[in-house]
């Protein structure tokens, strides 16, 4: 009899313990699977080079949300580009996203510039208005092989 309680405590504790692995896998990851705090926009740009999933999105050095996903548009051979933006964050149809390093890592994200537009962007609209990252090497080879302006 003895034997039983234990080996049901022990069960009981690692249920406990799975439920909250489970929780933290879930509350850690940014996973949302039961409610969603965030709003989808779209934007395209030239170029993303050394952009990813994940990475922030900034308005005025606050991060207002993060990049769901990374993508190329066959026709018009531009990246499209999907954000999460908080609720709570209402962006203007002629707001800016420029795509901005972070530090001397070279981390990149999204920066919005507000507009001054009466008109509110809704979920799933398009972000008319973009700036491509500054490539450094391009800049350096033109000034080098006498191409800079």
């Amino acid at each position: 009899m003895k034997k039983s309680s234990i080996e049901t405590s022990v069960g009981i504790f690692m249920f406990i313990g799975i439920i909250c692995v489970g929780y933290l896998t879930i509350h850690l990851g940014n996973l949302d699977l039961i409610r969603s705090d965030h709003y989808q926009l779209r934007a395209r740009f030239q170029s993303v080079s050394g952009l990813k999933a994940g990475s922030s999105v900034e308005m005025a050095g606050v991060q207002i949300g993060n990049i769901a996903a990374i993508s190329l548009d066959h026709e018009k051979k531009l990246a499209n580009v999907i954000l999460n933006i908080k609720n709570d964050v209402q962006l203007d149809e002629d707001t800016i996203a420029s795509i901005k390093t972070a530090g001397l890592i070279g981390d990149k994200y999204i920066m919005i510039s507000p507009g001054g537009s009466d008109a509110i962007l809704k979920p799933g609209d398009m972000i008319l208005e973009t700036e491509s990252a500054v490539d450094l090497e391009d800049l350096i080879s033109k000034y080098l092989f006498g191409d800079a302006k």
